[in-house]
């Protein structure tokens, strides 16, 4: 083979089934852009985590839930009311937050008894706060059907 012989390309592919070079550069570009944007939020002391828009609480309520491994759940007020006894097939989602802040208390070493806070926004958010460990979660992230399971628990009373 002589230097002004012509080698085939090593990729047995033509140009119409490849990657149009434009795209893996563009791919590229917005891989190096998200990491100077993640570099520019760590060098600033940006926050680490997004927080629902403030407004100001329409209705709450302190509620008292205990669960069953089968998913039942039981939804006492702060006076002691039952406000619902939901079979498995109903209260499957509030069984699951009851068990996450069980979790999150034993995680913390503190006792699992204890009210969580179901306040509801003029905005139309919901959130559920436990007082004891700090925790919160913004219902709206789960769903309409499943924020909705949480609203008529502070529609009852």
């Amino acid at each position: 083979m002589t230097q002004t012989e012509i080698r085939p390309p090593r990729i047995h592919a033509d140009r119409h089934t490849m990657v149009p070079r434009i795209l893996v550069r563009a791919m590229a570009g917005m891989c190096v852009a998200a990491l100077l944007i993640v570099t520019y939020a760590r060098l600033t002391d940006r926050p680490l985590e997004a927080v629902p828009p403030v407004s100001p609480v329409k209705a709450e309520r302190l509620l008292h839930l205990s669960s069953e491994m089968s998913g039942a759940v039981t939804v006492l007020d702060e006076t002691g009311t039952l406000l619902a006894r939901l079979a498995p097939e109903q209260g499957g989602f509030i069984a699951g937050v009851h068990r996450v802040i069980l979790h999150e208390r034993g995680k913390a070493r503190l006792p699992d008894d204890g009210p969580v806070l179901l306040q509801a926004y003029e905005n139309g958010r919901m959130a559920l706060i436990d007082p004891v460990t700090g925790w919160r979660a913004d219902l709206m992230g789960f769903g309409a059907d499943n924020a909705g399971a949480f609203a008529k628990l502070l529609a009852t009373r």
